[in-house]
Order: structure tokens, then sequence, then C-alpha cells
């Protein structure tokens, strides 16, 4: 059931042109390099803007159905009755032009939503999809705590793999769970897809004292290069997607993969160190998801005021990350002090970020 590679292509952070729109010329060059090398798989899902449409244009329609895999991914949070289950993936099916799914996912499962896919027999629907031939293989993303993963494998022990977020940073973090959830997937033998090896890019730039850490033991890998080696390591592993958004990235992933050396314990004692740096960094650890965005009803573009203020925390006091900060509050965005304290923002966050409080965290600086 498993692509050629461990790396894996998320095509939800794609590159934009200057109108704003998902750059079709450039995501095609990338998707060239990425099978070019050797590489099959590909994610998407329901609800990355424009993703499905440019799957179709940029992969489907360029290549033959048997010359790559993808996965799709069905979202509880849109479910209002049970029709939708089967209308949403139909619209997958027919906005990426293809008549299976190679891996179909209930998406980010958590303790918010999981009663709503029993609601609606989503797992009872993926494994009929299966037996039609619509699906390959079926699993679930996951972000919410181990109780809950020890209950969903027990309650649907017919998923074939599970998709956690893993990362060097997060492996021992209390909210994320990241070692229990792998163990766990690891007990009950289930395949495992990272996502978020690199922390939605949080773990691919470092304040220049603690990139030299990496780059003193090996100038010539990237910082996000050790990010992608770490989760390669671990046993169990399928494959690991990375969310690349240019061709540069898409170049480094690529040569870190094909020539995929795994670390070795001097490096792993390096890596231990930059975390301790790291966490000595206050900095809000959004992934840029942007979930948050659609239900806000300021309009806030919650995760570019967060990466504004991350700048600044990081590297210090600048005019760079206000003027972010001002590109981003205006043609009907919100400033972070708009904030209603609805809380609709947290109830999707598969981060549990407390947005609200880091708004007004965000606004003491800016909103001055």
């Amino acid at each position: 059931m498993l692509s050629n590679s461990k790396l894996g292509f998320g095509l939800m952070r794609l590159p934009k042109d200057e109108s704003g729109n998902i750059d079709l010329q450039t995501v095609s060059k990338m998707v060239d390099k990425f099978i070019d090398s050797g590489f099959t798989y590909f994610d998407t899902a329901y609800i990355y803007e424009g993703s499905e449409e440019i799957t179709r244009k940029a992969l489907v329609n360029r290549y033959d159905r048997n010359l790559f895999t993808l996965a799709n991914k069905l979202p509880g949070w849109l479910l209002n009755k049970q029709e939708d289950v089967e209308r949403i993936f139909n619209e997958s099916l027919e906005r990426c032009g293809v008549d299976y799914f190679d891996y179909y996912l209930i998406h980010s499962v958590e303790e918010s939503n999981y009663d709503i896919y029993q609601k609606y027999n989503c797992f009872e629907f993926v494994t009929e999809m299966k037996k039609q031939g619509k699906v390959k293989h079926m699993g679930f993303s996951f972000h919410g705590s181990s109780n809950l993963l020890k209950r969903v494998l027990k309650d649907h022990p017919e998923v074939e793999f599970v998709q956690l977020q893993i990362n060097y940073l997060d492996w021992e973090d209390g909210l994320i769970e990241s070692r229990t959830n792998y163990e766990i997937a690891r007990e009950h033998n289930k395949p495992i897809i990272v996502m978020e090896p690199v922390k939605g890019g949080t773990l691919a730039s470092f304040p220049k004292e603690v990139e030299k850490m990496f780059k003193d033991y090996n100038p010539d890998k990237s910082i996000a290069s050790w990010a992608l080696r770490y989760v390669a390591s671990l046993d169990g592993i399928m494959t690991i997607l990375s969310g690349m958004s240019n061709e540069e990235q898409i170049d480094d992933n690529i040569n870190t993969f094909k020539n995929l050396v795994l670390l070795n314990n001097e490096e792993k004692e390096i890596i231990e160190k930059v975390k301790y740096e790291l966490n000595a960094y206050p900095i809000i650890n959004c992934t840029s998801c942007r979930y948050c965005i659609d239900g806000c009803p300021k309009s806030i573009l919650i995760p570019d005021l967060f990466k504004a203020y991350n700048g600044e925390l990081t590297y210090g006091k600048s005019p760079i990350y206000k003027d972010y900060y001002d590109e981003h509050v205006k043609d009907g965005h919100g400033k972070a002090s708009d904030c209603i304290e609805c809380g609709t923002c947290q109830d999707v966050c598969p981060q549990h970020l407390s947005i609200i409080e880091y708004l007004k965290d965000v606004s003491k600086v800016f909103d001055k």
C-alpha cells in the first residue's frame, strides 16, 4: 500500500502569484521535479482553498494515474447532515478529476469532532468506498489527546494508517503529545504518516546563534533538513509530508530524501541542545494552517499577525514587522484588538492555541 518514498508533497501552503491566486505554473514545475525524482505521494484536502483544483491542473491532467498516489480528507466540522458525507466526497473526486483516492482520511480527529464523525458514520462510509474501489486505503489524521487516540483505534481497528503531528519540538510537548501518540500507533501496528515535520516552517529558520549549532556541525545542510531527518529516523514511518511553497524548498527536500542519511547520536544531541535554546523564545507555535480564518467574524488574518509578532519576539524590534502587520490589517481585515472573543478560531485550531489571549499580546505590540 505504500508510496515509493518517505517524502510526500503537502498541497496546502502553495505558492501564489501577484494577484493572490495559486501559481499554477510554479506548482506544475514543482510537481515535475517531485515526480522526476521518483516521489509519488501527494496530499490535498477538501478545505485547502484551491488545492484540489490545482491538483487536477498541475498533476492529474498532466500525468498518468498510475504514476502518482493521491490522498484527500473528509472534514467533520463541515458536516451538518448525513448526506453531506457523500456530497463532500464526490465533490473532492470531481475537483481533483479522479475516479478514486489512493488514501482517504477522516480529517483532524480530536475531542471536538470525533462524535460528529461517529454520528454520521464516516468510518463506515469510507469502508464502503473501499468496497466500491473509490478508496484504496483508509486512515485518519489526528490532533487530539493520547487517550482519544487509544479510543479511536479501539473503535476502528479497520483503519490502515494514522497521520500524526511529529517533530522534534513537539516530541515531548504535553499538549501535542507527539511521542506518546507515536508510541500508541506503533503499539497498534499502524503505519504513520507524519504531518508538520517542520512545524509550518517554524523549524526551518532560527536566530543566527541557534542556526550556528547546526551549521558548525554541517554547513552544507539546511536547517529544515535536520527536522525532516529527525522524523525519517523513527521506525514505522510511511510518509513524511512537507508543505512546500516554492522551488527552493522542493529542491532542498528532494536533496534530503534522495540521499537520506539517518541521524547519528551526535546529531541527536545537537537537536536536543537546539530544542533547549528554542524553548527560551516565547513565540506563538502557530503552523499557519489557516483553519481559523474563515469563521472569524472580524476577518482577522490570525496566522499573519502571529507571524509579525513572532518575528519581533525572535529577531528584535524592527519596522519590517510593523509594516508586515499593517499590510495584513487592511482591506476589511481586522486588527488584533478587533477580536470579540467569540472562540470560533480556538474551536478549530489543531494546535489548541489560546488564540484570544495571544491576540491581546499581539495588540499590545502593534496596535499602540
